[in-house]
């Protein structure tokens, strides 16, 4: 993607001007850490954004429900601001440390009045062969406590995976046999 490319382009330039350097005596450049970070904006009143990391824009014009892709950056402090499309108008900022070689995803939660980041660190591994995983998160800001079945694709409702989860929750990984499920989520009870 565009986004992709651009951020490769700012960590290369990054780490040329680290490796460019007027001291002979320095030794080989050192390489910098990465961590990856994806942008999902889940804030179902707000209008399309877009993210600025360290002071570079990085994607553009995402809209309600749009995720990013893992966009590699430099490990350490930094800075993430969500911007009204187009404007100067920041609707969210938040500073944080990112571990090396590690993923976090960034969610942009709760109505406009209220919004802030949700942020998770993610388990990007591989599952074993022949299995699957997904995390659950309640993100529906007007829903009450749900309970949440995961069944096979024809089967009926019967005992919830998950009850009485309130919004914002986040359940832990669920790993399960590759195939064909149905999620279903209903209020609690």
């Amino acid at each position: 993607m565009e986004e992709t490319r651009f951020l490769a382009g700012v960590a290369a330039v990054l780490l040329l001007s680290l490796g460019c350097g007027d001291d002979d005596d320095a030794g080989p450049p050192v390489e910098q850490a990465t961590a990856l970070i994806r942008v999902v904006h889940g804030s179902p009143d707000a209008p399309a954004v877009d993210v600025l990391f360290n002071g570079a824009v990085v994607l553009t014009n995402v809209p309600y429900l749009g995720a990013s892709e893992y966009l590699t950056v430099p490990a350490g402090p930094a800075n993430l601001q969500v911007r009204v499309t187009g404007t100067d108008v920041v609707a969210i900022e938040a500073n944080a440390d990112l571990a090396a070689d590690t993923a976090y995803s960034v969610i942009a939660v709760n109505p406009v009045a209220s919004i802030e980041p949700l942020v998770l660190v993610d388990n990007i591994e591989p599952p074993a062969a022949g299995q699957t995983r997904v995390r659950l998160i309640h993100g529906a800001p007007s829903a009450p406590d749900v309970d949440i079945y995961v069944t096979g694709a024809d089967d009926p409702l019967t005992t919830p995976l998950l009850t009485g989860v309130p919004y914002l929750a986040v359940a832990d990984d669920l790993t399960a046999a590759a195939g064909t499920y149905r999620v279903r989520i209903a209020p609690e009870g």
